[in-house]
Protein backbone atom coordinates (compact mmCIF):
# COMPACT_ATOMS: atom_id res chain seq x y z
CA UNK A 1 0.00 0.00 0.00
CA UNK A 2 0.87 3.52 -0.89
CA UNK A 3 0.04 6.21 1.20
CA UNK A 4 -0.30 10.29 -0.51
CA UNK A 5 -0.26 13.16 1.71
CA UNK A 6 -1.01 16.50 0.69
CA UNK A 7 -0.31 19.54 2.88
CA UNK A 8 -1.96 22.37 1.92
CA UNK A 9 -2.58 26.18 3.33
CA UNK A 10 -6.49 25.62 3.68
CA UNK A 11 -6.57 21.71 3.44
CA UNK A 12 -5.10 18.14 4.25
CA UNK A 13 -5.79 15.46 1.99
CA UNK A 14 -4.52 11.61 2.23
CA UNK A 15 -5.13 8.71 -0.20
CA UNK A 16 -4.15 5.50 -0.07
CA UNK A 17 -3.58 3.56 -2.71
CA UNK A 18 -2.71 -0.52 -3.33
CA UNK A 19 -2.50 -2.20 -6.46
CA UNK A 20 -3.93 0.99 -8.61
CA UNK A 21 -7.04 0.64 -6.18
CA UNK A 22 -7.85 3.50 -4.09
CA UNK A 23 -8.82 2.28 -0.70
CA UNK A 24 -9.34 5.35 1.18
CA UNK A 25 -9.32 8.86 1.15
CA UNK A 26 -9.73 11.53 3.66
CA UNK A 27 -9.58 15.37 3.56
CA UNK A 28 -9.10 17.29 7.08
CA UNK A 29 -8.55 21.37 7.63
CA UNK A 30 -5.14 22.00 7.75
CA UNK A 31 -4.42 23.95 11.59
CA UNK A 32 -0.91 25.66 10.72
CA UNK A 33 -0.57 25.99 15.11
CA UNK A 34 -0.70 22.61 15.39
CA UNK A 35 0.62 20.52 12.01
CA UNK A 36 1.11 17.15 14.67
CA UNK A 37 -2.79 17.40 15.55
CA UNK A 38 -3.25 17.62 11.55
CA UNK A 39 -1.18 14.94 10.00
CA UNK A 40 -1.59 11.92 13.29
CA UNK A 41 -5.53 12.71 12.40
CA UNK A 42 -5.36 11.80 8.53
CA UNK A 43 -3.49 9.20 8.69
CA UNK A 44 -5.03 7.62 11.79
CA UNK A 45 -8.30 8.30 9.32
CA UNK A 46 -6.82 6.77 6.64
CA UNK A 47 -5.32 3.95 8.42
CA UNK A 48 -8.39 2.74 10.22
CA UNK A 49 -8.54 -0.62 10.07
CA UNK A 50 -5.37 -1.19 8.27
CA UNK A 51 -2.17 -3.39 8.18
CA UNK A 52 0.30 -1.21 8.72
CA UNK A 53 3.27 -3.44 7.73
CA UNK A 54 1.70 -3.08 4.50
CA UNK A 55 2.59 0.03 3.63
CA UNK A 56 5.37 0.30 0.94
CA UNK A 57 5.91 3.98 1.04
CA UNK A 58 4.49 7.44 1.86
CA UNK A 59 4.68 10.28 -0.37
CA UNK A 60 4.91 13.84 0.66
CA UNK A 61 3.55 16.97 -0.57
CA UNK A 62 3.03 20.08 0.71
CA UNK A 63 3.10 24.12 0.76
CA UNK A 64 4.96 24.79 3.95
CA UNK A 65 7.98 26.40 2.24
CA UNK A 66 5.89 27.71 0.14
CA UNK A 67 3.44 29.14 1.87
CA UNK A 68 6.79 30.55 4.45
CA UNK A 69 8.07 32.48 1.90
CA UNK A 70 4.79 34.34 0.37
CA UNK A 71 3.65 35.03 3.59
CA UNK A 72 7.39 36.13 5.36
CA UNK A 73 6.54 33.42 7.79
CA UNK A 74 11.03 32.90 7.37
CA UNK A 75 13.88 33.10 9.79
CA UNK A 76 16.01 35.85 9.69
CA UNK A 77 18.98 35.01 7.09
CA UNK A 78 21.99 36.58 7.47
CA UNK A 79 24.08 36.30 3.97
CA UNK A 80 27.79 36.72 3.50
CA UNK A 81 28.95 37.24 -0.28
CA UNK A 82 31.66 36.93 -2.07
CA UNK A 83 31.32 38.31 -5.50
CA UNK A 84 34.99 39.12 -6.52
CA UNK A 85 36.19 41.90 -9.10
CA UNK A 86 33.20 42.49 -11.95
CA UNK A 87 29.50 43.23 -12.06
CA UNK A 88 28.17 44.69 -8.71
CA UNK A 89 25.41 42.79 -8.22
CA UNK A 90 21.59 44.13 -6.35
CA UNK A 91 21.18 41.51 -3.72
CA UNK A 92 18.90 43.96 -1.45
CA UNK A 93 15.53 41.13 -2.43
CA UNK A 94 17.86 38.97 0.09
CA UNK A 95 17.05 41.28 3.16
CA UNK A 96 19.14 43.78 4.84
CA UNK A 97 21.72 41.11 6.92
CA UNK A 98 24.02 40.72 4.12
CA UNK A 99 27.53 40.85 3.98
CA UNK A 100 29.47 40.86 0.55
CA UNK A 101 33.51 40.30 1.94
CA UNK A 102 36.51 40.52 0.05
CA UNK A 103 38.79 37.43 -1.16
CA UNK A 104 37.93 35.61 -4.05
CA UNK A 105 38.63 32.59 -6.50
CA UNK A 106 38.87 33.36 -10.41
CA UNK A 107 36.59 31.83 -12.51
CA UNK A 108 39.21 28.70 -12.90
CA UNK A 109 38.65 28.03 -8.94
CA UNK A 110 42.03 29.40 -8.24
CA UNK A 111 42.00 31.29 -5.12
CA UNK A 112 43.42 34.84 -5.89
CA UNK A 113 42.74 36.50 -2.22
CA UNK A 114 42.43 34.61 0.50
CA UNK A 115 39.44 35.10 3.14
CA UNK A 116 40.02 37.32 5.89
CA UNK A 117 39.15 35.35 9.11
CA UNK A 118 38.88 39.07 11.18
CA UNK A 119 36.30 40.30 8.97
CA UNK A 120 34.13 36.82 9.44
CA UNK A 121 34.89 36.63 12.96
CA UNK A 122 33.31 40.12 13.07
CA UNK A 123 30.40 39.66 10.73
CA UNK A 124 29.55 36.76 13.12
CA UNK A 125 29.42 38.56 16.18
CA UNK A 126 27.45 41.30 14.18
CA UNK A 127 24.79 38.39 13.06
CA UNK A 128 24.07 37.06 16.65
CA UNK A 129 23.70 40.64 17.97
CA UNK A 130 21.02 40.97 15.47
CA UNK A 131 19.41 37.85 16.50
CA UNK A 132 20.04 36.26 12.96
CA UNK A 133 18.69 32.67 12.90
CA UNK A 134 20.07 30.82 9.96
CA UNK A 135 23.39 31.62 7.32
CA UNK A 136 23.60 32.11 3.82
CA UNK A 137 27.22 31.76 2.40
CA UNK A 138 27.64 32.00 -1.25
CA UNK A 139 31.20 32.54 -3.27
CA UNK A 140 31.21 33.16 -7.03
CA UNK A 141 33.15 30.64 -8.03
CA UNK A 142 32.26 28.42 -5.83
CA UNK A 143 30.92 25.64 -7.94
CA UNK A 144 34.60 24.90 -8.65
CA UNK A 145 36.10 25.49 -5.62
CA UNK A 146 34.30 25.50 -2.81
CA UNK A 147 37.19 26.16 -0.16
CA UNK A 148 36.25 29.82 0.68
CA UNK A 149 32.85 28.37 1.63
CA UNK A 150 33.39 25.19 3.58
CA UNK A 151 35.97 27.97 5.62
CA UNK A 152 33.57 30.45 6.42
CA UNK A 153 31.45 27.71 7.64
CA UNK A 154 33.75 26.18 9.72
CA UNK A 155 33.92 29.29 11.42
CA UNK A 156 30.46 29.85 11.72
CA UNK A 157 29.23 26.50 12.56
CA UNK A 158 28.81 26.40 16.45
CA UNK A 159 26.91 29.64 15.81
CA UNK A 160 24.55 28.85 13.83
CA UNK A 161 21.96 25.79 13.26
CA UNK A 162 21.48 26.34 9.78
CA UNK A 163 24.18 27.12 7.22
CA UNK A 164 23.76 26.90 3.65
CA UNK A 165 26.75 26.87 1.31
CA UNK A 166 25.69 27.29 -2.73
CA UNK A 167 27.80 25.01 -3.66
CA UNK A 168 25.89 22.27 -2.42
CA UNK A 169 22.68 23.45 -3.92
CA UNK A 170 23.87 23.54 -7.70
CA UNK A 171 26.35 22.98 -10.63
CA UNK A 172 25.19 25.81 -12.27
CA UNK A 173 27.11 28.80 -12.82
CA UNK A 174 24.29 31.25 -12.57
CA UNK A 175 25.75 33.07 -9.46
CA UNK A 176 22.62 35.83 -8.56
CA UNK A 177 20.14 32.62 -8.93
CA UNK A 178 22.75 30.83 -6.49
CA UNK A 179 22.73 33.45 -4.24
CA UNK A 180 18.46 33.59 -3.88
CA UNK A 181 18.33 29.75 -4.01
CA UNK A 182 20.79 30.03 -0.61
CA UNK A 183 19.12 32.57 1.17
CA UNK A 184 15.60 30.87 0.77
CA UNK A 185 16.81 27.06 1.33
CA UNK A 186 18.13 29.18 4.70
CA UNK A 187 15.10 31.00 5.14
CA UNK A 188 12.81 27.65 5.29
CA UNK A 189 14.38 25.80 7.18
CA UNK A 190 13.22 25.93 10.57
CA UNK A 191 9.28 25.98 9.05
CA UNK A 192 10.47 22.69 6.68
CA UNK A 193 11.96 21.05 9.61
CA UNK A 194 9.11 22.28 12.32
CA UNK A 195 6.61 20.11 9.34
CA UNK A 196 9.33 17.17 8.91
CA UNK A 197 9.32 16.72 12.92
CA UNK A 198 5.44 16.42 12.98
CA UNK A 199 5.18 14.44 10.17
CA UNK A 200 7.97 11.70 11.93
CA UNK A 201 6.14 11.71 15.29
CA UNK A 202 2.87 11.00 13.64
CA UNK A 203 4.75 8.70 11.94
CA UNK A 204 6.22 6.70 15.30
CA UNK A 205 2.72 7.07 16.92
CA UNK A 206 1.53 5.49 14.64
CA UNK A 207 3.86 2.94 14.18
CA UNK A 208 4.49 3.01 10.86
CA UNK A 209 8.44 2.79 9.19
CA UNK A 210 7.96 2.72 5.77
CA UNK A 211 9.96 4.85 3.63
CA UNK A 212 8.97 8.81 3.39
CA UNK A 213 9.55 10.81 0.28
CA UNK A 214 8.58 14.02 -0.87
CA UNK A 215 8.08 15.75 -4.14
CA UNK A 216 10.26 18.61 -5.61
CA UNK A 217 8.96 21.28 -7.88
CA UNK A 218 9.89 19.42 -10.56
CA UNK A 219 7.28 16.59 -9.66
CA UNK A 220 10.54 14.18 -8.81
CA UNK A 221 11.30 12.85 -5.30
CA UNK A 222 13.73 12.99 -2.12
CA UNK A 223 13.90 11.62 0.59
CA UNK A 224 12.35 13.35 3.73
CA UNK A 225 15.97 12.64 5.38
CA UNK A 226 16.90 14.67 2.27
CA UNK A 227 14.68 17.40 2.67
CA UNK A 228 15.83 18.23 5.73
CA UNK A 229 18.95 19.27 4.91
CA UNK A 230 17.70 21.20 1.26
CA UNK A 231 14.49 22.34 2.09
CA UNK A 232 14.27 24.58 -0.97
CA UNK A 233 14.18 21.31 -3.48
CA UNK A 234 10.59 21.33 -1.74
CA UNK A 235 9.26 24.80 -2.87
CA UNK A 236 6.30 24.14 -5.24
CA UNK A 237 6.03 21.16 -4.07
CA UNK A 238 2.04 21.39 -3.55
CA UNK A 239 1.94 22.92 -7.71
CA UNK A 240 4.01 19.48 -8.16
CA UNK A 241 1.57 17.60 -6.65
CA UNK A 242 -1.29 19.37 -8.60
CA UNK A 243 0.74 18.38 -12.04
CA UNK A 244 1.30 15.03 -10.90
CA UNK A 245 -2.63 14.54 -10.11
CA UNK A 246 -4.11 15.90 -13.12
CA UNK A 247 -1.52 13.86 -15.33
CA UNK A 248 -2.72 10.39 -13.39
CA UNK A 249 -6.70 11.63 -13.32
CA UNK A 250 -6.37 12.36 -17.50
CA UNK A 251 -4.34 11.46 -20.27
CA UNK A 252 -4.10 14.11 -23.23
CA UNK A 253 -2.24 15.05 -26.47
CA UNK A 254 -3.11 18.88 -27.00
CA UNK A 255 -2.71 22.25 -25.73
CA UNK A 256 -4.49 22.61 -22.31
CA UNK A 257 -5.04 24.44 -19.34
CA UNK A 258 -4.65 23.10 -16.35
CA UNK A 259 -5.95 24.87 -12.64
CA UNK A 260 -5.83 23.39 -9.24
CA UNK A 261 -8.27 25.67 -7.27
CA UNK A 262 -7.76 25.60 -3.50
CA UNK A 263 -9.09 27.78 -0.60
CA UNK A 264 -6.64 30.37 -0.85
CA UNK A 265 -5.16 29.91 -4.35
CA UNK A 266 -5.40 28.73 -7.83
CA UNK A 267 -2.63 27.16 -9.44
CA UNK A 268 -2.28 27.35 -13.36
CA UNK A 269 -0.29 25.13 -15.61
CA UNK A 270 -0.41 24.63 -19.14
CA UNK A 271 0.34 21.64 -21.21
CA UNK A 272 1.70 21.36 -25.31
CA UNK A 273 1.05 18.98 -27.01
CA UNK A 274 -0.20 17.25 -23.86
CA UNK A 275 3.27 17.66 -22.22
CA UNK A 276 3.81 20.03 -19.17
CA UNK A 277 5.70 23.45 -19.49
CA UNK A 278 9.16 22.94 -17.70
CA UNK A 279 11.55 25.82 -15.90
CA UNK A 280 14.88 24.43 -16.74
CA UNK A 281 17.17 27.45 -15.74
CA UNK A 282 15.44 27.87 -12.50
CA UNK A 283 11.62 28.82 -10.76
CA UNK A 284 10.47 32.34 -9.73
CA UNK A 285 8.90 32.88 -6.41
CA UNK A 286 8.09 35.68 -4.71
CA UNK A 287 10.34 38.07 -6.81
CA UNK A 288 13.61 35.58 -6.04
CA UNK A 289 15.15 33.91 -9.31
CA UNK A 290 15.92 30.75 -8.28
CA UNK A 291 17.87 27.22 -9.65
CA UNK A 292 15.30 24.97 -8.65
CA UNK A 293 13.85 23.26 -11.65
CA UNK A 294 10.01 23.41 -11.79
CA UNK A 295 7.48 22.29 -13.90
CA UNK A 296 5.84 25.61 -14.58
CA UNK A 297 3.07 27.08 -12.59
CA UNK A 298 1.85 30.10 -11.49
CA UNK A 299 0.40 31.09 -8.31
CA UNK A 300 -2.86 33.39 -8.22
CA UNK A 301 -4.54 34.82 -5.06
CA UNK A 302 -8.19 33.27 -5.63
CA UNK A 303 -9.54 30.87 -4.09
CA UNK A 304 -12.77 29.03 -2.36
CA UNK A 305 -11.86 31.15 0.81
CA UNK A 306 -10.67 34.32 -0.69
CA UNK A 307 -11.88 38.03 0.83
CA UNK A 308 -14.39 39.11 -1.38
CA UNK A 309 -15.21 42.73 -1.69
CA UNK A 310 -16.02 46.03 -3.37
CA UNK A 311 -13.70 48.62 -4.36
CA UNK A 312 -14.96 51.81 -6.44
CA UNK A 313 -18.23 50.11 -7.23
CA UNK A 314 -15.96 46.71 -8.43
CA UNK A 315 -16.60 43.54 -7.10
CA UNK A 316 -12.74 42.41 -6.07
CA UNK A 317 -11.28 38.75 -4.46
CA UNK A 318 -7.91 37.93 -2.99
CA UNK A 319 -5.54 38.08 -2.74
CA UNK A 320 -5.81 38.14 0.86
CA UNK A 321 -7.67 35.36 2.43
CA UNK A 322 -8.95 36.67 6.09
CA UNK A 323 -9.86 33.69 7.94
CA UNK A 324 -12.51 31.16 7.26
CA UNK A 325 -15.59 31.79 5.69
CA UNK A 326 -18.97 33.50 7.39
CA UNK A 327 -21.21 30.25 6.75
CA UNK A 328 -17.63 28.66 9.21
CA UNK A 329 -17.97 31.08 11.81
CA UNK A 330 -15.56 33.62 9.41
CA UNK A 331 -16.40 37.40 9.41
CA UNK A 332 -15.58 37.93 5.61
CA UNK A 333 -17.07 37.01 2.85
CA UNK A 334 -15.63 34.44 0.52
CA UNK A 335 -16.37 32.79 -2.93
CA UNK A 336 -17.65 29.84 -0.16
CA UNK A 337 -20.42 31.76 1.17
CA UNK A 338 -21.99 32.51 -2.11
CA UNK A 339 -21.76 28.40 -3.75
CA UNK A 340 -23.17 27.64 0.09
CA UNK A 341 -26.15 30.42 -0.61
CA UNK A 342 -26.45 28.90 -3.68
CA UNK A 343 -27.55 25.56 -2.31
CA UNK A 344 -24.07 24.31 -4.69
CA UNK A 345 -22.34 23.83 -1.68
CA UNK A 346 -24.22 21.53 1.20
CA UNK A 347 -21.69 22.48 3.90
CA UNK A 348 -21.22 25.19 6.89
CA UNK A 349 -24.31 27.38 8.15
CA UNK A 350 -26.11 28.25 5.13
CA UNK A 351 -28.28 30.73 6.92
CA UNK A 352 -25.30 32.85 7.74
CA UNK A 353 -23.87 32.33 4.22
CA UNK A 354 -27.51 33.56 2.97
CA UNK A 355 -27.44 36.42 5.36
CA UNK A 356 -23.86 37.84 4.54
CA UNK A 357 -24.19 37.28 0.65
CA UNK A 358 -28.07 39.32 0.74
CA UNK A 359 -26.02 42.26 2.09
CA UNK A 360 -23.22 42.11 0.24
CA UNK A 361 -26.31 42.25 -2.95
CA UNK A 362 -27.93 45.14 -1.17
CA UNK A 363 -24.80 46.88 -2.22
CA UNK A 364 -24.82 45.96 -6.00
CA UNK A 365 -28.87 46.39 -5.89
CA UNK A 366 -29.02 42.72 -7.27
CA UNK A 367 -30.90 39.89 -5.67
CA UNK A 368 -29.11 37.37 -3.65
CA UNK A 369 -28.70 35.23 -5.79
CA UNK A 370 -27.52 37.14 -9.13
CA UNK A 371 -24.69 38.48 -6.48
CA UNK A 372 -23.88 35.29 -5.59
CA UNK A 373 -23.51 34.22 -8.73
CA UNK A 374 -21.86 37.28 -9.51
CA UNK A 375 -19.11 36.51 -7.13
CA UNK A 376 -18.54 32.82 -8.99
CA UNK A 377 -18.51 35.04 -12.78
CA UNK A 378 -15.69 37.73 -10.94
CA UNK A 379 -13.74 34.21 -10.05
CA UNK A 380 -13.50 32.51 -13.11
CA UNK A 381 -12.89 36.17 -14.61
CA UNK A 382 -9.85 36.47 -12.70
CA UNK A 383 -8.78 33.28 -13.56
CA UNK A 384 -8.89 33.49 -17.18
CA UNK A 385 -7.01 37.45 -16.87
CA UNK A 386 -4.14 35.64 -15.31
CA UNK A 387 -4.48 32.55 -18.09
CA UNK A 388 -4.38 35.29 -20.86
CA UNK A 389 -1.48 37.23 -19.39
CA UNK A 390 0.33 34.20 -18.61
CA UNK A 391 0.04 33.13 -22.19
CA UNK A 392 1.15 35.76 -23.80
CA UNK A 393 4.19 36.18 -21.88
CA UNK A 394 4.67 31.90 -22.99
CA UNK A 395 4.04 32.80 -26.27
CA UNK A 396 6.60 35.69 -26.77
CA UNK A 397 9.75 32.53 -25.91
CA UNK A 398 10.72 29.24 -26.40
CA UNK A 399 8.85 26.74 -24.77
CA UNK A 400 9.77 23.83 -22.55
CA UNK A 401 7.85 20.82 -21.65
CA UNK A 402 9.24 18.64 -19.40
CA UNK A 403 10.14 16.24 -22.00
CA UNK A 404 11.49 18.80 -25.22
CA UNK A 405 12.25 22.59 -26.53
CA UNK A 406 9.47 22.57 -28.83
CA UNK A 407 11.17 25.07 -31.64
CA UNK A 408 8.45 28.12 -32.53
CA UNK A 409 5.72 26.39 -30.85
CA UNK A 410 2.56 28.68 -29.74
CA UNK A 411 0.17 27.09 -27.03
CA UNK A 412 -2.95 27.45 -28.12
CA UNK A 413 -5.92 25.37 -25.06
CA UNK A 414 -8.36 23.49 -26.54
CA UNK A 415 -9.37 22.18 -23.04
CA UNK A 416 -9.04 22.96 -19.40
CA UNK A 417 -9.03 20.49 -16.49
CA UNK A 418 -10.11 21.54 -13.08
CA UNK A 419 -9.12 19.83 -9.68
CA UNK A 420 -9.32 21.42 -6.39
CA UNK A 421 -12.47 21.49 -3.71
CA UNK A 422 -14.57 24.32 -5.72
CA UNK A 423 -13.67 22.45 -9.28
CA UNK A 424 -17.33 20.81 -9.68
CA UNK A 425 -19.04 24.50 -8.98
CA UNK A 426 -17.05 26.61 -10.81
CA UNK A 427 -16.90 24.23 -14.20
CA UNK A 428 -19.87 25.69 -15.73
CA UNK A 429 -18.42 29.52 -15.27
CA UNK A 430 -15.19 28.56 -15.85
CA UNK A 431 -16.70 27.27 -19.35
CA UNK A 432 -18.72 29.98 -19.91
CA UNK A 433 -15.67 32.24 -19.21
CA UNK A 434 -12.91 30.52 -21.16
CA UNK A 435 -15.42 29.12 -24.25
CA UNK A 436 -13.49 25.85 -23.93
CA UNK A 437 -14.68 22.80 -22.79
CA UNK A 438 -14.18 21.95 -18.97
CA UNK A 439 -13.17 18.61 -17.21
CA UNK A 440 -12.95 17.81 -13.74
CA UNK A 441 -12.40 14.03 -12.37
CA UNK A 442 -14.49 12.08 -9.69
CA UNK A 443 -11.37 12.83 -7.29
CA UNK A 444 -11.26 16.39 -8.26
CA UNK A 445 -11.32 16.92 -4.00
CA UNK A 446 -8.05 15.06 -3.26
CA UNK A 447 -6.26 15.10 -6.83
CA UNK A 448 -3.19 16.48 -4.88
CA UNK A 449 -3.09 13.19 -2.67
CA UNK A 450 -3.25 11.41 -5.81
CA UNK A 451 -0.74 12.66 -7.16
CA UNK A 452 1.75 12.56 -4.43
CA UNK A 453 0.88 8.93 -4.20
CA UNK A 454 1.77 8.01 -7.74
CA UNK A 455 5.23 10.19 -8.15
CA UNK A 456 7.33 7.70 -9.23
CA UNK A 457 10.31 7.89 -6.91
CA UNK A 458 13.63 9.00 -8.32
CA UNK A 459 17.14 8.65 -7.36
CA UNK A 460 19.80 11.47 -8.07
CA UNK A 461 23.31 11.29 -8.38
CA UNK A 462 26.47 13.79 -7.89
CA UNK A 463 29.38 13.03 -10.27
CA UNK A 464 32.92 14.79 -10.39
CA UNK A 465 35.22 14.21 -12.57
CA UNK A 466 39.64 15.57 -12.01
CA UNK A 467 41.30 14.45 -15.19
CA UNK A 468 44.55 15.87 -13.47
CA UNK A 469 44.09 12.92 -11.02
CA UNK A 470 42.35 10.78 -13.02
CA UNK A 471 39.45 10.44 -10.46
CA UNK A 472 35.81 9.49 -11.42
CA UNK A 473 34.15 9.88 -7.93
CA UNK A 474 30.38 9.32 -7.46
CA UNK A 475 29.95 9.94 -3.38
CA UNK A 476 26.26 8.66 -2.81
CA UNK A 477 26.81 5.62 -4.69
CA UNK A 478 30.17 4.98 -2.91
CA UNK A 479 31.88 5.11 -6.52
CA UNK A 480 35.32 5.92 -7.05
CA UNK A 481 36.90 5.01 -10.51
CA UNK A 482 40.07 5.37 -12.59
CA UNK A 483 39.75 7.50 -16.09
CA UNK A 484 41.71 8.38 -18.64
CA UNK A 485 43.06 11.34 -18.97
CA UNK A 486 41.14 11.99 -22.26
CA UNK A 487 37.63 11.75 -20.35
CA UNK A 488 35.42 14.40 -21.55
CA UNK A 489 32.00 15.29 -20.81
CA UNK A 490 30.01 13.30 -22.95
CA UNK A 491 31.49 9.99 -21.60
CA UNK A 492 30.69 11.45 -18.22
CA UNK A 493 27.44 12.33 -18.77
CA UNK A 494 27.32 8.52 -20.46
CA UNK A 495 28.44 6.92 -17.07
CA UNK A 496 26.29 9.07 -14.76
CA UNK A 497 23.05 7.71 -16.83
CA UNK A 498 24.62 4.22 -16.15
CA UNK A 499 24.83 5.03 -12.69
CA UNK A 500 22.02 6.33 -11.97
CA UNK A 501 19.65 3.19 -14.13
CA UNK A 502 21.79 0.96 -12.45
CA UNK A 503 20.82 2.27 -8.96
CA UNK A 504 16.99 2.42 -9.90
CA UNK A 505 17.09 -1.27 -11.11
CA UNK A 506 14.30 -3.46 -8.71
CA UNK A 507 15.45 -6.63 -8.08
CA UNK A 508 14.64 -8.90 -11.60
CA UNK A 509 14.45 -5.45 -13.44
CA UNK A 510 16.77 -4.17 -16.14
CA UNK A 511 18.85 -1.10 -15.99
CA UNK A 512 17.47 -0.73 -20.20
CA UNK A 513 13.75 -0.28 -18.63
CA UNK A 514 14.77 2.74 -16.36
CA UNK A 515 14.56 6.65 -17.83
CA UNK A 516 17.34 8.80 -16.66
CA UNK A 517 18.04 12.56 -17.53
CA UNK A 518 21.04 15.01 -17.26
CA UNK A 519 19.49 17.96 -15.16
CA UNK A 520 23.07 19.68 -15.10
CA UNK A 521 26.55 19.28 -16.27
CA UNK A 522 29.58 21.15 -17.09
CA UNK A 523 33.16 21.14 -18.09
CA UNK A 524 36.18 23.34 -17.03
CA UNK A 525 39.47 23.57 -18.41
CA UNK A 526 41.96 23.64 -16.07
CA UNK A 527 44.78 25.76 -16.98
CA UNK A 528 48.57 26.22 -16.25
CA UNK A 529 50.93 28.03 -17.61
CA UNK A 530 49.35 28.50 -21.47
CA UNK A 531 48.18 24.98 -21.84
CA UNK A 532 44.86 23.26 -21.34
CA UNK A 533 46.18 20.12 -18.94
CA UNK A 534 43.30 18.95 -17.41
CA UNK A 535 39.24 19.14 -16.65
CA UNK A 536 36.71 19.91 -14.29
CA UNK A 537 33.71 17.96 -14.74
CA UNK A 538 30.54 18.12 -13.18
CA UNK A 539 27.41 16.22 -13.99
CA UNK A 540 23.97 15.94 -12.31
CA UNK A 541 21.61 12.83 -13.00
CA UNK A 542 18.50 11.92 -12.24
CA UNK A 543 15.96 9.26 -13.24
CA UNK A 544 13.11 10.76 -14.77
CA UNK A 545 10.34 12.16 -12.80
CA UNK A 546 7.05 10.40 -14.03
CA UNK A 547 4.08 8.51 -12.42
CA UNK A 548 3.82 4.96 -11.32
CA UNK A 549 1.19 4.33 -13.17
CA UNK A 550 -2.62 6.44 -13.83
CA UNK A 551 -6.31 6.26 -12.19
CA UNK A 552 -9.12 5.60 -14.40
CA UNK A 553 -12.69 6.13 -13.60
CA UNK A 554 -13.18 2.88 -12.69
CA UNK A 555 -10.64 1.88 -10.69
Amino acid sequence: MIIGIDMGGTHTDGVIIDKEKILKTAKRTTDREDLLTTIWSTLQELLEGRDKEKISSINLSTTVSTNAIVENKISRVGMIVQSGPGLNYDFSSVGAQIEHIGGYSDHRGTVVREVSENEIHKIKHSFIAQKIESIGIVCKFCIRNPSHEKQISNMLEDSFDTITMGHSLSGKLNFPRRVHTAYLNSAVHEAFNTFADSFEESLKREGIHAPVHILKADGGTISLATARNTPAETILSGPAASAMGLSALFSENQDGVLLDIGGTTTDIFFLADGAHLFEPSGTSIDGHKTLIRAIYSVSLGVGGDSHVRLEGGEIKIGPQRKGHPIAFGGRHLTPTDAMIALDKLNAGNKKQAVLAVEKFAKKLNMTTSKAANKILYEMSRSIKEKTDFLLEKINSHPVYTVHELLENKKIKPQFINVVGGPAKILAPFLKNTFGLAVHYPKLYEIANAVGAALAKPTMEINMYVDTERRILSVPKAGIYETIDASYDLTMAENRALEIVKEGATQPGGTAASIEAEIIESSSFNMVKGFQDISKNIRVRAQTKPGLTHRITEET
